[in-house]
This record gives C-alpha cells, sequence and structure tokens, in this order.
C-alpha cells in the first residue's frame, strides 16, 4: 500500500463493495429471467428464498477494482514524510531517560514548610 493514502484504500474497498453489489444484482436479475421463462413455458415456479450469489467481496472484486486505483502519495512526499517521523521520534526519545534520584534525602510525604495562615493559595 506505499504510495496509498486512507482515502485511497477506502476508494478501493467502496469500488470493491460495488462491484461485489453490481454481480449480486446481475445474478438476480439473471434468475428472475430463468423463472420467468420457465413459467412462460408452463412449468410451475416457486419463489425461492435463494442464497446470497455474491454473499462476500472476494479477491476478484478487489483486483478488479486495483485496476482503476490511483497512487495520491508520490515518492519525494513517502521520503518526506519518513523523515518527518524519525524527527518526531528522535525529538519524542529526549527527556525519555528521565528518573528521580535514589537518595535517601528524599521525602515522600507532603511539603515539610507548609504554612497554615497563609491564605493565598484558596
Amino acid at each position: 500500500t506505499i504510495g496509498f493514502s486512507g482515502a485511497d484504500i477506502t476508494e478501493i474497498c467502496q469500488r470493491a463493495c460495488k462491484i461485489a453489489i453490481r454481480e449480486s444484482i446481475e445474478k438476480d436479475l439473471e434468475a428472475s429471467r430463468e423463472r420467468q421463462l420457465r413459467k412462460q413455458q408452463g412449468e410451475d415456479v416457486m419463489e425461492d428464498d435463494a442464497e446470497d450469489p455474491v454473499p462476500e467481496i472476494t479477491k476478484a472484486h478487489f483486483a478488479e477494482s486495483m485496476k482503476f486505483a490511483r497512487r495520491s502519495v508520490s515518492d519525494g512526499d513517502i521520503v518526506k514524510y519518513e523523515s518527518f517521523a524519525e524527527n518526531l521520534q528522535h525529538q519524542r526519545g529526549f527527556g525519555s531517560n528521565f528518573s528521580f534520584p535514589n537518595e535517601g534525602g528524599a521525602t515522600t510525604g507532603p511539603a515539610q514548610n507548609t504554612d497554615d495562615n497563609n491564605d493565598d493559595d484558596l
């Protein structure tokens, strides 16, 4: 999927769905025509609840969809985005080694020099 944006992939998936739906409709119409022909020939034709002729989207639908696909991200853009991602990762890495010192003088309770008469913090 290199060179394809999220919107490009969405378009490919939507087109594959439409191709599968179109195929299902065509098969339904064909079955309807066959029932109509049998009815005209005098055969007893029941309206059957047949299974869906295209129950799922297949690789073939996606292969057909890919014939119309376009890449919208150029190779230059990919290099630029990869450089940006690498730079951002290095920036985020700064400070990732932070830890408090393990010296015994550190207190774990509240601050010691609190003045209860100072109401400025209310």
